[in-house]
């Protein structure tokens, strides 16, 4: 299953460099796809290369929101399962509605209110802001990281505090 997988990605994306590592991902400032050696074989591992494949597809090269992230996933999702369907594969719906948990689970996170507990918006790249009691934070710009959060307080001689968020 490695070659024909490697042999459509290539003849798919001729420009685009794969290339062994330990974890699977897309690189756009490389143009490559990153993949595990390892598990390429298991069908979760041909699952997430033809993900990566997507996101090449589709030329995702950056997100300006969290929620812009969750989009893009939901894309790549999207165009793995038709990329999947023409080498005759089925990618199990439990396994992408799993990976996009992550994705929920983080925004979820990130995006509830340090003070109160409401789910806010997001008012810049690493800035949310509560509607309910005005509270603003700043989160991380990783979506690699621990959803850590930065409260703003509204008294400028306040020092801002650290709050880290609950994981359930």
């Amino acid at each position: 299953m490695t070659k024909q997988i490697i042999n459509f990605i290539n003849k798919l994306l001729p420009e685009t460099k794969l290339e062994p590592a330990d974890s699977f991902y897309w690189s756009p400032k490389q143009n490559k796809i990153i993949y595990n050696k390892a598990h390429i074989d298991s069908s979760i591992g041909t699952w997430s290369m033809l993900h990566e494949a997507a996101h090449a597809s589709l030329q995702h090269t950056s997100y300006n929101s969290d929620l812009g992230l969750l989009k893009l996933e939901v894309e790549a999702w999207n165009k793995a399962k038709i990329l999947a369907n023409e080498l005759g594969i089925n990618i199990d719906e439990s396994h992408i509605q799993d990976c996009l948990d992550t994705y929920r689970d983080w925004l979820h996170r990130r995006s509830t209110c340090p003070s109160c507990g409401i789910i806010c918006i997001q008012t810049s790249p690493i800035e949310y802001s509560c509607h309910n009691c005005h509270t603003s934070w700043n989160v991380t710009a990783s979506r690699f990281c621990r959803p850590y959060r930065l409260q703003i307080s509204s008294n400028k001689n306040e020092k801002p505090q650290v709050l880290t968020a609950t994981f359930r």
